[in-house]
């Protein structure tokens, strides 16, 4: 599993049949301090995540195969929206909060001197 960040939408009007109903998302995966890293994914979610949303990706198949049928073709799929992710450091201390602090990169740059 890992966190992403919603970025944007696919439209797909030709796809495997177990994939009807599903909607398509365009995600990044994001490190621990929050930054996007690696290439867009597409994502499948049933849950109803929005643009800028943070999300928690399950890579496993299993669970694509228990919500989608044994034949389906996906693998990475939205399990939760995120609301809240909080970092401690080897002290015990809480250093980092989210999704605030995961801010998008293009905000972060804009931020920067």
């Amino acid at each position: 599993m890992f966190l992403s960040r919603i970025d944007g939408t696919l439209t797909s009007t030709a796809k495997h049949a177990s994939l009807k109903g599903c909607r398509f998302l365009i995600g990044r995966r994001l490190e621990a301090d929050g930054r996007s890293t690696g290439e867009p994914l597409v994502l499948l979610d049933r849950l109803g995540a929005r643009h800028g949303s943070i999300v928690l990706v399950s890579t496993d198949g299993d669970v694509a195969r228990q919500w989608l049928g044994d034949n389906t073709p996906a693998r990475m799929i939205v399990v939760g929206i995120v609301d809240a992710v909080t970092l401690i450091d080897g002290a015990g201390r809480k250093v980092e909060a989210a999704p605030a602090s995961f801010a998008s990169d293009r905000e972060r740059d804009k931020e920067s001197p």
